[in-house]
């Protein structure tokens, strides 16, 4: 039987919109599951319009090791015996100057829906969603640079579905320890001031959106970590702190209830700054808004932290995650 993108076997973490023939995502860090009964399913993708290279995934049946891959219009998963089964997808990978905002979208995943004996029945997860919202480091942007192919620069664009992995980073690794969904929102170039890569448009312009013209649902997160700076280097100090302390206005209405994190940038820019922001904006809002400075955390290169990097930073973020969290 055809098991529809819509089903109720099917679950979706992360930012993806539900079209009438399709679920789509250009976020790498998304994931859905999918439940189903028999011996294999086969997940079924649209990839018409999507330029080489193709995103890559990460695949598991059953909580079982994860492969990689590209992803295809059919993709086989195969079970050891009959019953219930679950098979789940990770965006591991994409490049980050493919298009993804703007129809037609190069660097996204289209799921149409997939082919089994029949729907399974999905465990329940009940954990708590956290939220992450950054630029290339909290994508996962060369978190493997030496992985090269032949033929190809360090910095060659075709290498980059190696190099990128969404699961190696910070955001994905605290979330894990923490025992939470995570929610990414990563978006190579992008900053408070500028836009990026792909399309993408500066972050206040882009959070409500999953891509344009498609609204996103709230993810309705326990916590939200906000990490933008790295690319507003070349803005003024006033035109950083304005543009954050609207854009923080604009994640507080979407989330009335969240715990608000904002996580300075690895690198010092204009950390201070942030420090005295987060005060004066608690004061004037009355509001709540946490600010963990990460400078120095990790060495100014390179500028995206290999995976030890993101490791380091994770094992320091989720101590103080835990007490925003128990306070």
């Amino acid at each position: 039987m055809v098991i529809s993108h819509v089903s109720r076997a099917v679950r979706y973490t992360g930012r993806w919109a539900a079209k009438e023939d399709m679920a789509v995502t250009t976020a790498p860090g998304s994931m859905l599951e999918l439940a189903f009964e028999g011996k294999e399913c086969v997940l079924m993708f649209s990839v018409k319009v999507n330029a080489e290279p193709f995103p890559h995934v990460y695949l598991s049946l059953d909580d079982g090791g994860r492969i990689e891959a590209p992803i295809q219009r059919f993709m086989r998963v195969e079970a050891p015996d009959g019953g219930n089964h679950v098979v789940r997808l990770i965006f591991k990978s994409a490049v980050e100057d493919q298009q993804r905002w703007y129809e037609p979208l190069t660097g996204k995943i289209s799921f149409l829906g997939a082919e089994a004996d029949g729907e399974g029945i999905l465990p329940e997860d009940d954990r708590e969603i956290i939220e992450f919202i950054g630029d290339s480091v909290t994508e996962g942007i060369w978190v493997d640079e030496e992985r090269m192919l032949r033929g190809t620069t360090r910095i060659d664009k075709r290498n980059m579905v190696f190099q990128n992995d969404s699961t190696a980073t910070y955001a994905y690794l605290t979330a894990q320890a923490l025992g939470m969904k995570p929610y990414i929102m990563g978006y190579g170039a992008v900053g408070i001031t500028k836009g990026g890569g792909g399309g993408v448009p500066k972050v206040a312009e882009a959070y409500p959106y999953c891509f344009s013209g498609w609204k996103r649902t709230p993810s309705g997160a326990k916590m939200i970590v906000i990490n933008h700076g790295a690319n507003d280097l070349r803005a003024s100090a006033k035109d950083y702190i304005e543009g954050y302390v609207a854009f923080l206005d604009q994640v507080r209405e979407i989330n009335p209830t969240a715990k608000i994190v904002v996580l300075s940038a690895f690198y010092g820019v204009c950390n201070r700054e942030l420090d005295e922001m987060v005060k004066e904006y608690n004061r004037s809002r009355k509001d709540h808004i946490y600010y963990v400075d990460s400078f120095e955390w990790i060495p100014k290169s390179p500028m995206h932290p290999a995976r030890a990097g993101h490791r380091i930073v994770a094992e320091k973020l989720i101590p103080e995650l835990k007490k925003i969290l128990n306070d």
